[in-house]
């Protein structure tokens, strides 16, 4: 196969493009693309491998508009179901309100592959501009991002190197944060709790950060917990009496999220555990839920309705700036210790 052409990252691939990479004819590519004529297995292999690797995604509008957008903003993030996320899409409709834009959701349950498809079908469409929660992808979507010719917005996290813009926290940072809280409050035999990682990269750059700031004060996770699936007040529960009955003599628990960890004070208030005398609890996203708890779990903001409308402020074109494209802004979560960290 021959070199891939070298294209400007601000201008639509075309089929040409798919083609110099491929080293077959524009009508052959157009065939394979949508499926149709004859064409052996090898050509339409070495096709959807350029494709791919090019990040080229064929355009669903026909005719006159061909060459033009549509008033679609693709918007990308992993799950509604978590009290997270609603949050940011709200940020993201107000400022989008009068500026003729429209989000559109695709979720990915925290699949790679899931991500890359719906990325694909957003794209066909000629969106106005993305936003999409992370900076990890797979390297066709990446291609695809890089590719698109609009702007791309990452958000929720800045610990990474974005495609164009991002707009978040830097997780690592958070998580060192409130290691140096925990610690500061006299707390030693520290336990974690959270989702396994291999998809949710901000959880595991939380751990990590947290990791650190406990290194530095010479302590080392006394135990850890992990489970698979969505986060709910029973998993926590369940997760808590299971480390505790394992490890009875942790002082402290930080909740990779404010719902496990939720679960984990009903937990230990039902018990008759002293929090947060005998055992401290922490979270992470500062949802209203904890608002309802009958003790305020500790947790952090992690600036969901600011990453919001600062992603959709750069697509619209609305920065002060005026720049539209090329901007990384971290935002700095608050820590908020509640009555589940014993006050210094």
């Amino acid at each position: 196969m021959s070199k891939p052409p070298v294209v400007d990252p601000r201008r639509t691939l075309t089929l040409r493009d798919v083609s110099e990479a491929s080293g077959v004819s524009e009508m052959t590519v157009s065939r394979v693309l949508r499926n149709r004529g004859d064409v052996s297995d090898s050509t339409r292999e070495r096709v959807l491998e350029a494709a791919r690797n090019l990040g080229y995604v064929p355009n669903k509008i026909a005719g006159a508009l061909a060459s033009q957008r549509v008033n679609l903003v693709a918007v990308i993030i992993p799950s509604m179901s978590n009290m997270v996320f609603p949050e940011v899409m709200m940020g993201i409709s107000d400022t989008l309100e009068d500026t003729g834009l429209q989000p559109v959701v695709g979720i990915t349950n925290y699949s790679p592959d899931r991500e890359e498809s719906v990325l694909y079908e957003m794209l066909s469409w000629r969106p106005s501009g993305v936003i999409i929660a992370g900076l990890e992808h797979t390297p066709a979507a990446r291609a695809m991002l890089e590719s698109a010719g609009i702007p791309i917005v990452e958000i929720m996290d800045v610990d990474g190197d974005p495609v164009d813009s991002a707009v978040g926290i830097s997780h690592r940072r958070a998580g060192r944060q409130m290691a140096e809280a925990i610690v500061a409050a006299g707390y030693r035999r520290i336990g974690f709790l959270g989702t396994k990682m291999p998809e949710d990269h901000r959880a595991r750059k939380r751990l990590e950060g947290f990791r650190d700031g406990l290194a530095k004060a010479g302590i080392s996770l006394a135990d850890e917990e992990f489970y698979a699936g969505g986060s709910a007040l029973l998993k926590g529960r369940e997760m808590t009496e299971a480390i505790l009955a394992r490890t009875p003599d942790l002082d402290f628990l930080y909740f990779s999220n404010d719902m496990i960890g939720a679960g984990g004070l009903l937990y230990c208030l039902a018990q008759g555990i002293d929090v947060p005398g005998r055992l401290g609890l922490a979270g992470f996203n500062g949802v209203e839920l904890l608002d309802g708890l009958p003790r305020k779990l500790a947790t952090m903001d992690a600036c969901r309705r600011e990453i919001g409308i600062h992603a959709a402020e750069i697509i619209a074109g609305k920065r002060p700036s005026g720049i539209v494209g090329g901007e990384v802004i971290e935002l700095s979560p608050t820590l908020q210790p509640g009555d589940t960290i014993r006050k210094g």
